[in-house]
């Protein structure tokens, strides 16, 4: 791969998704798509561009490309004190705020193959609070491939290495050996659709959300990308929704449309209330 071709490829991949390849990674970008030129026939970096560009599958192979740049690690109950200030401190708020309507959105942004937007389905379930109310968790990637996972949700020890066993027992039945399948009582509050971050146009969300999960996913882009993404996200949370980034995440110097809480366990940022007010 020249580094033309590197150039090229790496503006084309960041245009489409926000995805910054950065300068030293040109040798895992030629490792990791070399793969994609043998499949198509094709002998050069330039060709597998011109494809991308212009071949009628350019789609299909786009989103190829991408799943191949990018890694969706990822496991259940993944940052446990969040989720404690989530369980503890936000749930009881969203509790009493939609008391009237019985109604609770929640969204994993970037939810890979699907452990995290699992996971705030189990701590809906352990509260007792939202037993009877119209729940849904709303998972989102620009993997299709981590989506079928996510869809199917059947797991090996490596996504379970943080959960008690427990959690175990009560919300998944065993399909295998090592491999357990979430529950359907879990399952069924909990949704899966395609959606590139950087569109805001794709995989539209229809109702407005309660909280947005959005941890380690910004990793990926550069400043102009994170801020389109949160802009994006503010869009579609209610006043007083809550937004919650990975641990090395802020928003320092990326948006100053959300209000910082200081929880007892951690830290979460919210979208402020109509008129300005702090919600309690």
């Amino acid at each position: 791969m020249s580094v033309e071709e590197f150039r090229l490829l790496r503006d084309f991949v960041y245009g489409h998704c926000g995805i910054l390849v950065r300068d030293d990674m040109k040798f895992v970008m030629q490792r990791r798509l070399w793969p994609r030129l043998e499949v198509l026939g094709l002998t050069d970096f330039s060709s597998y561009y011109r494809y991308l560009r212009f071949d009628a599958q350019r789609r299909a192979e786009l989103e190829t490309a991408i799943e191949a740049l990018t890694t969706h690690e990822t496991y259940f109950f993944r940052e446990p004190r969040q989720l404690k200030a989530f369980s503890e401190e936000v749930l009881p708020r969203l509790e009493r705020r939609n008391a009237r309507t019985k109604r609770l959105r929640i969204w994993s942004a970037g939810c890979s193959s699907g452990e995290e937007a699992y996971t705030v389905a189990m701590l809906l379930k352990d509260s007792g609070r939202f037993d009877g109310w119209d729940v849904e968790v709303h998972g989102t990637d620009i993997s299709r491939r981590v989506l079928a996972v996510a869809r199917q949700g059947e797991y090996g020890p490596s996504a379970l290495r943080a959960t008690a066993p427990d959690k175990i027992a009560r919300y998944f039945d065993h399909v295998g050996p090592t491999r357990v399948r979430v529950r359907d009582d879990i399952r069924a509050w909990v949704s899966f659709g395609h959606q590139n971050l950087q569109d805001p146009e794709a995989g539209l969300l229809v109702s407005r959300m309660d909280a947005v999960f959005c941890r380690n996913v910004m990793i990926y882009f550069d400043t102009p990308a994170r801020q389109r993404v949160l802009r994006h996200i503010y869009d579609k949370m209610v006043p007083g929704g809550y937004l919650l980034l990975g641990h090395s995440e802020n928003l320092i110097n990326l948006s100053a449309d959300f209000e910082l809480v200081h929880l007892r366990s951690d830290l979460v940022y919210r979208k402020p209330e109509l008129g300005g007010g702090l919600a309690p």
